[in-house]
Formats: C-alpha cells, structure tokens, sequence
C-alpha cells in the first residue's frame, strides 16, 4: 500500500487546483529537460495533489513544443501515483456538444514532430497501450463528473494531430467518417504513451469546445468561439478536480489493471549492453525494473 498522489496536468484554461491546502509552486529538475512550468503541490481532502500546466502559466508552449518527457519524468520524480488530463478538444460527434466532457479511452496518434518515448538505443523497451487510459481512474473521473452535474460521455476515441493549425475539412470528415474518431486534440499524445512508460495511471478528461469543421451548421473552428466555451469548461473541470480526493482516497493499493507494473517485462537490452548515460536519465521513470534487476 502506497500513499495516493493525484497530478492534473492542465490545458488550455485551467492553471491551477481550487482550495489546495498548503499550496506552493515547486522546481522539479529533470533529466529531460525543463517541463512546462513549475508543479504546484498542496493537499486536497488529505490527499497529496500536483497541478502541472500543459502549455506553462501565460501559455507559452504550442502543442508541438510542449517538454512531454519533463513533464512526465517530474511528476514521477514529485511521487505521483495518477495523472488526469484534462485538455480542449473538438467534437465529431453531433451528442458529444460544446460544453460536454468525454472520458476518452482510445487514441490514433498522428503527430510526427515529437520525442514518443524515454527509450532508445542503449536502452530499448516496448511497452503495451493497447489501452492507453487506466479504467479505475475513468471511473474516478465519470463519478466526479456526474456528481458535479457535467454532462459527461464514457468511452471515446482521440484523434491526435500534430498542429498548430486545425483540421482542413477533408481531414475533420476523414477523422470523423472513416477512422471513426469522437474527439480531436493535440496534446494527449505522446503524453498517455509516456505515462504509461512511467508507470504511472492515466485518464484524459476531454472538454469539449467546438465540431471542429465537419458540421455543417457551425463551420470552421472559430478560436473566439472556442475561448468562451473553454472558460465555462474550465469551471465545470475544477468542480471535477476537487470531487477525486475522495474518490480516490489517500491509501492506494496496485492499480488492478496493472498501469504501475507496465515495464515488468518490457525492457529488452541485457545489463551489459545497456548505455550508462541514459540508464542514468531513467533513474525515476524506470528506477523500479532497473534497481530490481541490478540487484538480483
């Protein structure tokens, strides 16, 4: 039994965690370069909490330039145990509405200009996302939603392109009539693949904004449009936020679903062969496999 700690890492709108007890904005170095900004850590209901801002307080990071792998190996080395996102997307499904929340559990990563993984040569590992979000906390995060009276929708497919620029309507018909997407973001990606590489359980909460361009009553994305749902979401996200404390509790056992055991048997490189430098970046991401094999 492990003690819980739950990280927010937040989108477009949302920058902070409403009513942390002892609140402050921590550095967290890592070997990865410098994440998005500061972690602000506190408590909530008991519950040790971490709030990460995606883009960086001002918004100062695109999609693309966002320091996935800082992010993620910070949040392991502050002793996160459960990452929700909770990021803007757009709509292909005429019930998924602005304003609607989508506890997504799929995703087609199309992004192409972005580090995917901690591993590589000198340390090779392949780890399992055939499904990419952890099940207890979609659970988690369904409850808080309904509780908070969102109008929340559980399953979901997240169509991750690249950006900055939004979908062209032969993509945003593509994504929505033969790929059979129901959401489109830029940030989920690789973000959900390097959680799990780390260990750690992830659900994405998708607050819905617009019908990006296939609908034919609301056009083109409007980014005008786009902020002033997104300020209403980010309300209806902090209401959620606060409800998973109690939710998730303090005490946490091993997620059933085995997030926190995915390198088990997913690094491949024998001892001997493996690079020292980047054995080295991996200490907090992949300390538990390595130390254990060191060690037998």
């Amino acid at each position: 039994m492990t003690q819980t700690c739950i990280a927010v890492i937040g989108g477009s709108g949302i920058y902070e965690i409403d009513g942390l007890v002892g609140a402050k904005w921590t550095a967290i170095e890592s070997a990865w370069g410098t994440p998005s900004d500061q972690i602000l850590t506190g408590t909530l209901n008991g519950v040790s909490m971490a709030f990460l801002p995606r883009h960086g307080r001002g918004h100062v990071y695109s999609p693309t330039a966002v320091p996935y792998c800082a992010n993620i190996d910070a949040l392991k080395r502050l002793g996160v145990t459960d990452v929700i996102s909770v990021s803007a997307c757009g709509s292909f499904r005429e019930e998924m509405a602005p304003g609607d929340f989508v506890i997504v559990d799929q995703f087609i990563d199309r992004t192409f200009a972005r580090e995917k993984s901690f591993f590589g040569t000198g340390c090779v590992a392949h780890v399992s996302v055939a499904h990419p979000t952890c099940p207890r906390l979609g659970d988690a995060c369904e409850t808080a939603a309904k509780t908070a009276g969102i109008n929340v929708h559980r399953g979901g497919t997240y169509l991750a392109m690249e950006g900055p620029q939004f979908s062209t309507l032969a993509e945003s018909r593509m994504y929505r009539e033969s790929w059979g997407c129901d959401v489109i973001g830029m940030t989920n990606m690789p973000e959900a693949k390097l959680a799990r590489e780390a260990e750690l359980c992830y659900a994405s909460v998708a607050m819905i904004t617009d019908y990006d361009s296939w609908h034919p009553d609301h056009g083109e994305v409007d980014v005008t449009q786009i902020i002033a749902t997104l300020m209403g979401n980010a309300d209806k996200a902090r209401n959620l936020v606060r409800l998973l404390p109690d939710l998730l509790g303090p005490d946490r056992a091993l997620c059933p679903h085995g997030c926190d055991r995915a390198l088990d048997y997913a690094i491949l490189t024998a001892p001997e062969a493996r690079d020292p430098a980047l054995i080295s970046k991996l200490d907090a991401v992949a300390g538990r496999v390595l130390n254990a094999k060191e060690t037998t």
